[in-house]
C-alpha cells in the first residue's frame, strides 16, 4: 500500500530527505516537517528558494508518471517591475532560455497577470519592498518543468522574479494551507 502526500515547502528547504552536500549551514529538509514513512520521495522539485506545492509518494511509478507526463503546474510569481502586456505575450508563446548551458525554446503556457496581491504565509526571508521600486504578480500555468524554468523565463523578459510560489499540480492545490503543513492523501487528483 502507498502512501502519497501534499506539502507546503516553506523557503529555505530542500525537495529532499537526506543530502551529501557540504553547504555552509545545515541545509533544511523535507523530513524535518513531517514523519514520513521510508521510502518517501518528492515528485519533482522546488528550489531552495520556492515556494509552495509539492506531491510526495512512496509509489515510484506515479513519481515517474507526473513528472515525465503533462500535467498542469501553476505558479504565481511575484516580478520585479510592472510586467508590460508585450512581455507577457513573449512568455505565452514561450521564451528561449538555457539548460545546462545549451539554449532551449520554451512551449506555449498560459499567463495572466494578478491585479490583487496574492495572499501567502510570511516567508522567513523578506522580500524587498516597496522603497525599492514596484512589483506585480502573475501566474504561469506550465506543463514542462526545467530547471529553474519560471525564473528564466521571466528574467528573459526583463522580469527577474522576486518570490516563486506554486499554487497547483493537477487538481491538487495549497488552497487553505500553511507553510510547512503537511497533508496525507488517499490518492493524488490530477
Amino acid at each position: 500500500m502507498h502512501t502519497h502526500f501534499k506539502i507546503y515547502k516553506p523557503y529555505g528547504f530542500l525537495s529532499q530527505f537526506i543530502t551529501n552536500q557540504k553547504a555552509a549551514g545545515k541545509p533544511r529538509l523535507l523530513g524535518e516537517l513531517y514523519d514520513f514513512p521510508e521510502g518517501t520521495m518528492a515528485i519533482g522539485r522546488l528550489d531552495k528558494d520556492s515556494e509552495g506545492l509539492l506531491l510526495l509518494t512512496t509509489n515510484g511509478k506515479l513519481s515517474t508518471k507526473i513528472t515525465a507526463g503533462n500535467s498542469e503546474k501553476e505558479y504565481y510569481v511575484q516580478l520585479d517591475g510592472i510586467i508590460t502586456n508585450e512581455a507577457i505575450s513573449e512568455l505565452k508563446k514561450g521564451v528561449e532560455i538555457s539548460i545546462h548551458g545549451k539554449p532551449y525554446q520554451t512551449l506555449e503556457c498560459e499567463v495572466k497577470k494578478i491585479e490583487q496581491s496574492p495572499t501567502f504565509p510570511e516567508r522567513a526571508k523578506k522580500i524587498r519592498d516597496e522603497r525599492h521600486g514596484p512589483t506585480s504578480w502573475i501566474s504561469i500555468i506550465l506543463t514542462e518543468g526545467k530547471f529553474r524554468q519560471v525564473k528564466k523565463m521571466t528574467a528573459a523578459v526583463g522580469f527577474p522574479t522576486l518570490r516563486l510560489v506554486r499554487v497547483r499540480i493537477g487538481n491538487e492545490t495549497i488552497e487553505n494551507m500553511d507553510a510547512g503543513e503537511v497533508l496525507e492523501l488517499n490518492q493524488v487528483d490530477l
